[in-house]
């Protein structure tokens, strides 16, 4: 059935995904100057970009019967390629998340802890982290042959299945569990404080500040995470269990079924991405359409009255903080 699955669904994900995240580059490239909410945007539209870049191999690998022409180093870059882009995304996500818990439970020492050069170094961290992390990956996949065709494992050969297994225990504490702990402490905290009324401040002043968006957020990651995420991690580590343990063949086919419909899964991650850029704040959206040629930013109108709101409160400094960071994403 993979022969089906996932040609197919590779090629969709090529498609849009190419479309979608290639216009979000561009977009963001028009948008000077960053903040660091839109420096993680952008590297992670950079990460999906890049693998998504690397599809058709896949496509034409599954669409073939599972034959591999292109040789051991291009099924190397290829499954490399998969984990940079799905661990660059859960830790990019991770830092957006962060950002947003700082920006909306300590909105005073943001002002000055946030800074866009920080978010550069922490971008440039996960990257080295990410591809140190996984170079191994590199030595563990391989190629082979059977019935005069050519496989691209990815996963490894038979006799470094036990260490591949280790490694990537490992890999998925520190580069899955670690960050998606973090991303559900700080939605919660996030959740809590935008609930609790703010003492001092009138209903009209409370309503200023948008909850329902930073809500909408933190139930679209935390929806990507259980669809696109989650299963691939729970459903390839029964896989491999089920490997080392050497059940039944029709237990361990049903392990596999499984697993391989998850894998289009994580490939989604690179459309819904995108998606969640536009959809994610009108602020946000309104800084898009104004990188458009022609288009005028509707909130500049709108920067006069927002001063003088500011001069005159002075709890403005933080919920002006807090509804541009609600607006960002």
């Amino acid at each position: 059935f993979k022969y089906i699955l996932l040609p197919v669904s590779y090629g969709l994900v090529f498609v849009f995904g190419f479309i979608l995240n290639a216009t979000a580059l561009w977009l963001f490239l028009k948008m000077r100057p960053w903040n660091p909410n839109t420096v993680f945007l952008f590297h992670l539209a950079l990460s999906d970009f890049l693998y998504i870049l690397s599809l058709p191999t896949l496509i034409y690998y599954y669409a073939n019967h599972g034959h591999w022409p292109f040789g051991v180093a291009a099924c190397k870059i290829v499954r490399f390629l998969f984990y940079v882009n799905l661990y660059c995304s859960i830790l990019f996500l991770t830092c957006i998340s962060v950002y947003r818990y700082v920006g909306i439970c300590h909105p005073i020492k943001a002002l000055n802890l946030v800074k866009p050069r920080h978010s550069y170094l922490v971008c440039a961290s996960v990257w080295a982290v990410v591809i140190v992390c996984l170079v191994p990956n590199l030595i563990f996949v391989t190629t082979s042959r059977r019935d005069n065709i050519t496989l691209c494992h990815d996963t490894t050969s038979p006799e470094l299945f036990l260490q591949y297994v280790n490694y990537c225990s490992v890999v998925m504490v520190f580069l899955f569990g670690i960050p998606f702990l973090v991303i559900v402490v700080c939605y919660c905290l996030m959740a809590r404080t935008l609930c609790r009324p703010r003492v001092g401040l009138s209903s009209r002043q409370q309503g200023a500040v948008s909850y329902q968006k930073t809500l909408k957020l933190i139930i679209m990651v935390l929806v990507m995470f259980a669809m696109c995420f989650v299963p691939f991690h729970v459903t390839r580590t029964l896989y491999y269990v089920a490997r080392l343990a050497k059940p039944s063949c029709d237990t361990l086919n049903a392990i596999n079924f499984t697993y391989k419909i998850t894998r289009p899964l994580v490939c989604v991650n690179s459309c819904v991405d995108p998606i969640l850029y536009f959809l994610a704040g009108d602020s946000y959206r309104s800084r898009l359409i104004s990188a458009l040629p022609g288009k005028r930013n509707p909130n500049s109108s709108q920067a006069p009255q927002q001063k003088q709101t500011q001069a005159s409160n002075p709890n403005s400094i933080s919920l002006v903080y807090k509804k541009n960071i609600d607006g960002e994403l």
